[in-house]
């Protein structure tokens, strides 16, 4: 039976008064396993310790109230995620916006009803799977990112700073935060379909034949194979990102030969990113172009290679890059 309950949901329950702690227990008892606490000061040491999925707390205790309890544990980073829910007599509006100031989530006012109490636990914590299950996919997602590392010249240091300057482009060129945050997170998985080319060609130090070259050029359709069909938005993006950076602008990339506006704008700006990184970093078969030089073939790309909007916001962005490039050296 204790097993049972480990495996549950944790819900700490905190009230000066028994009394609310047993209408709480009540009607919480059957779904989850419960932690209860008397004091705001009890309360953060069990958080800190047992770390619960969801906070009912009172906002009226003495010493410590709830208001100053939710802001200590928002302000501790082993805390700082766990969502609280007050639970209070109070409902004057200004009472509940100095909660929401200090980091909780929502309200339950007393006497309380159990289905409305039922209701708001199941919603918030359904909102933590959510967030939970994103983050997730974002690590798998950044850990294939890194797996490509071990099948090339390049460093893991080449991502980071790609990723980061495609957001800079993204924003640039219209990108919501979000649109550009995501192209961040997906950008890293551009070279996944690399672990299925061969050691002898990947890593070779000289110029491939043009046999060789061919089967490098499948490294897209191989990305997009490993990625597969899947509903996170995230997860297609990093498809998508991975099948077409290698698309030009005037139709003369792979693996498909789009041209233009067919080439789907992360990918364009992606390989935009990513061709400025390699040209201005050493390598094993070359050295670091200048930024200079580095910017004289990419204009000269223009309309070729890359789509001319996105040549002229790199140019427009170059401080903004170059401070990236600082941060991450090899």
């Amino acid at each position: 039976m204790q097993d049972n309950q480990d495996s549950q949901t944790k819900i700490l329950l905190v009230d000066d008064e028994p009394a609310n702690l047993r209408v709480l227990k009540q009607i919480l008892h059957d779904s989850y396993r419960l932690i209860f606490a008397k004091s705001g000061e009890e309360a953060i040491k069990l958080a800190q310790r047992d770390k619960p999925d969801l906070i009912l707390l009172d906002v009226m205790m003495p010493g410590m109230t709830g208001f100053e309890t939710c802001q200590k544990l928002k302000s501790a980073p082993d805390t700082a995620m766990i969502p609280v829910i007050f639970v209070t007599a109070l409902k004057d509006t200004d009472d509940e916006a100095k909660g929401f100031e200090y980091g909780a989530v929502d309200y339950i006012t007393k006497p309380v009803s159990p289905p409305i109490v039922k209701a708001r636990v199941r919603t918030h914590l359904s909102l933590v799977q959510a967030d939970e299950l994103k983050k997730t996919r974002l690590q798998v997602i950044q850990r294939l990112g890194r797996a490509s590392e071990y099948k090339d010249n390049e460093t893991g240091l080449h991502v980071i700073r790609m990723s980061h300057y495609a957001k800079v482009i993204a924003l640039a060129y219209g990108f919501s935060e979000q649109r550009a945050d995501n192209l961040f997170h997906a950008a890293p998985m551009h070279d996944i379909g690399k672990i299925g080319i061969p050691d002898n060609i990947m890593l070779k130090p000289d110029k491939l034949t043009d046999e060789e070259f061919a089967e490098m050029k499948k490294h897209p359709l191989i990305g997009a194979e490993i990625i597969g069909e899947c509903d996170s938005e995230l997860l297609a993006l990093a498809k998508s990102v991975a099948l077409h950076h290698h698309e030009k602008w005037d139709g003369s990339g792979y693996p498909y030969g789009l041209k233009g506006e067919d080439i789907p704008v992360e990918g364009r700006i992606v390989a935009l990113a990513d061709v400025f990184d390699a040209l201005t970093t050493k390598r094993p078969y070359k050295d670091a172009w200048p930024v200079d030089e580095t910017m004289q073939y990419i204009k000269q790309q223009k309309g070729r290679h890359f789509e001319p909007l996105l040549v002229d916001l790199l140019e427009q962005e170059l401080d903004k890059i170059l401070r990236i490039k600082a941060n991450w050296p090899e």
